[in-house]
């Protein structure tokens, strides 16, 4: 982990203070500014309602049970693949416009580093830090030029530059997300078929999506009643719609 910069120090003990005016020495705050946990939901969440509408949908029509287990097996790898893929275009694009914008700040601290340690020092004026203080956290900031390109890139543009994302971990960790919410409304027709396959299946999915719920309630502090719910509702709308329209064109054919 790198060492905090001079700026993070000086904030970080102010906060401190202020903290310790307003609150007792026992109170946390949860890191919640990261995204693992939400793409993880997200992940989890979407193989299991997709594939859950997808397999029902398919039983609905009456099939064999042999064409469910293919379209279960398919929506899961072609969904789980389409997560990591969608996900590592992303990072990576934003990796790519992220570099640029360091690039172009280090070349202007380059070039102009007298206008570069103004704007520092405006930036802390701005926060309440004395004129003094700002000036020479600024000037010390600016003789090394990598902690500069750091801390401007925090200040001005509100990035890390240790913290730009790993494509391949988050597609990695989206494709599995995926297929393990996916794979779960299927393990009943690798055992069984028709209608107890069905149940089974839906079952499934309600309880899967309600401990999604009350575990995102849990690491949020919220009603985990409410939360559950929701997401037991939202899957159920979605199975129970698929599965109509299976059933309605099925009878049709």
């Amino acid at each position: 982990m790198p060492a905090m910069s001079i700026t993070e120090r000086w904030f970080g003990a102010r906060r401190r203070q202020a903290a310790s005016d307003h609150h007792p020495a026992d109170h946390e705050h949860r890191a919640v500014q990261t995204g693992s946990l939400r793409a993880a939901v997200f992940g989890v969440s979407d193989g299991l309602v997709s594939n859950a509408a997808l397999i029902l949908g398919v039983a609905g029509a009456d099939v064999d049970a042999g064409v469910v287990r293919t379209a279960g097996m398919a929506g899961l790898v072609a969904g789980a693949c389409s997560m990591a893929a969608g996900e590592w275009i992303s990072m990576r694009a934003q990796r790519d416009l992220l570099a640029r914008e360091l690039a172009i700040e280090r070349d202007a601290i380059r070039r102009r580093p007298a206008q570069e340690r103004r704007e520092l020092e405006r930036i802390y004026e701005s926060r309440g830090i004395p004129r003094e203080t700002a000036r020479e956290v600024a000037e010390a900031v600016m003789a090394d030029e990598d902690l500069a390109v750091e801390t401007h890139a925090r200040e001005e543009i509100g990035i890390d530059p240790g913290e730009l994302g790993n494509p391949v971990g988050a597609a990695a960790a989206s494709f599995l997300a995926f297929a393990v919410g996916a794979v779960l409304p299927l393990i009943p027709w690798l055992m069984t078929s028709g209608g107890v396959a069905t149940l089974a299946s839906l079952l499934i999915a309600a309880v899967a999506a309600g401990a999604v719920g009350t575990a995102v309630a849990v690491l949020s502090d919220s009603p985990r009643l409410p939360s559950a719910a929701r997401h037991v509702a939202v899957a159920a709308a979605a199975t129970l719609v698929t599965y109509a329209v299976g059933n309605l064109f099925g009878s049709s054919g």
